[in-house]
């Protein structure tokens, strides 16, 4: 009896996703939307992922066991957007197209490449 009921409970917990609406400021384009899109869907545990322009959010969803709302933020993180309050990798930012590079360029740059 203890057995089934183990197995059932962790059945039971599995089958409860993960879901966060997340900021992603910098996604303003088709071409933001298909590149978020694309790289966190593939990424281990993720379910589910849409681009909503207007809100500039990103909702994910994901399995609890294989991944986290901190491994979802760097998903969006290492294609090169900010995700809530972090930010975005400065190497994928670079590589993303000029017309989706949407902060100062100033502003990326760590204190000591500014001269600060």
């Amino acid at each position: 009896m203890g057995l089934i009921l183990s197995v059932q409970l962790a059945f039971s917990q599995s089958k409860n996703p993960g879901k966060a609406v997340i900021s992603t400021p910098g996604a303003h384009c088709e071409i933001c939307q298909k590149r978020i899109e694309g790289w966190v869907s593939r990424q281990y545990g993720v379910t589910s992922v849409k681009v909503d322009l207007k809100k500039k959010t990103t909702t994910v969803t994901w399995i609890p066991d294989r991944a986290n709302i901190e491994d979802v933020k760097v998903y969006i993180n290492n294609v090169g957007y900010d995700a809530d309050n972090e930010e975005a990798e400065e190497t994928a930012y670079f590589r993303l197209p000029k017309d989706c590079q949407t902060k100062n360029i100033q502003d990326t740059l760590p204190k000591r490449r500014r001269g600060e």
